[in-house]
């Protein structure tokens, strides 16, 4: 035997806002096109990726430690206000699936 298992294992990355490991379906892909971080939810844009949990605390703290950039190997700043849209929706989405604090679902 070659001592490997058939148990599924799924990749992990790490989020460059929090720095925290995490299964890579719960991150989002970002990519740079023309000097701006741009949402690549499929996975499928060509380039160097880096990853991030789709809420606003790591996008903040990815963005004040200046993370995309390094992560990205690109000089300069990068503008983030596709990202910053896409998380916020996403975000807006995902509140509007859940039922009401206090509310029990049945």
């Amino acid at each position: 035997m070659s001592g490997r298992t058939r148990a599924g294992v799924c990749p992990e990355r790490t989020c460059v806002g929090c720095r925290e490991r995490a299964v890579k379906s719960e991150l989002l892909r970002i990519v740079v096109i023309e000097d701006a971080c741009v949402p690549d939810p499929r996975g499928t844009l060509p380039g160097r990726g880096a990853y991030v949990h789709p809420a606003p605390v790591c996008l903040d703290q990815a963005v004040r430690r200046r993370a995309f950039p390094r992560a990205l190997r690109v000089p300069g700043p990068l503008d983030v206000k596709a990202l910053r849209h896409y998380v916020e929706q996403a975000q807006g989405c995902r509140s509007a699936a859940l039922p009401p604090a206090g509310q029990a679902t049945r």
